[in-house]
Order: structure tokens, then sequence, then C-alpha cells
């Protein structure tokens, strides 16, 4: 029997209103509050994770510091995510108010697929396809 492995990748995004970006993503795409870290208004960490498997990261903006160098602008993130039904997650993203970058559309290379932009800025494209198989 073969497992798939845990995900060792994982994107991370910055938010200037992570706790409102993160309700967003949870409503408007079906990712799954794991954990969130965090006084007031900052999140220092959250965890959003997909239900078929993988997930995010993301935090409140913040400027760089010696002791946090990592600077990532609110807005930037693109990512695309697999689904198995894009039709219900294209219909549930826009009645969220995800703003549409293209419809449902069939792809040559056997995705049907859409994309959207989240509130922040970031762009998330949802679609079928789910890469080539490793070689090896």
């Amino acid at each position: 029997m073969t497992q798939t492995p845990q995900p060792q990748v994982w994107p991370t995004l910055r938010a200037r209103d992570a706790r409102k970006l993160i309700a967003f993503l949870v409503e408007a795409f079906g990712f799954e509050e794991t954990a969130v870290y965090g006084e007031g208004d900052m999140v220092a960490h959250a965890q959003l994770s997909w239900p078929l498997g993988g997930g995010i990261m993301l935090g409140s903006g913040r400027e760089p510091t010696e002791d946090n160098p990592w600077n990532l602008s609110p807005g930037t993130f693109g990512a695309y995510v697999v689904t198995d039904d894009p039709d219900a997650l294209f219909a549930r993203a826009t009645a969220a108010g995800a703003e549409i970058l293209y419809g449902l559309r069939e792809t040559d290379y056997g995705s049907r697929e859409f994309a959207v932009r989240d509130p922040e800025g970031n762009l998330w494209s949802f679609g079928t396809y789910r890469g080539e198989p490793r070689k090896g």
C-alpha cells in the first residue's frame, strides 16, 4: 500500500487583515482553519488546510526587522489548487464575493478550472488538473 507523504512545502502569504482573509478563505474556498496564533487583530501564524491535502500558512503583514527579515507584501500571492468539483467551488467563491479573473473553462491539458482574486488581491486558480506523475 502506498501512502501519500505529508506536505512538506507550505506556500505562505501575508495579509493586511489576516483574520478577515482567513474567514474569507474558509467561507469562499472551503479551507479549514487548523491553527491561528496571535492576539487581537495581529496573526503571528495561521495554518489553513485544504480538504484534499496540503494547505497554506499566513500571518499579518509586518515590516521587516533584524529578528524577522522575511518580508512578503500583502496581496502578491498566487496559487493553483486542485479541486474535484470546480463548478460547485466556483459558485461558492463567487457567492462569497471573490473577484472573477476568468470563469469556468476547459484547458488543453485536461483541466476544468477558474481563477479569482481574494479581497487582499491574491490570485487563486482552482482546477481538476493534478499535475504530472513523478518519475521513478
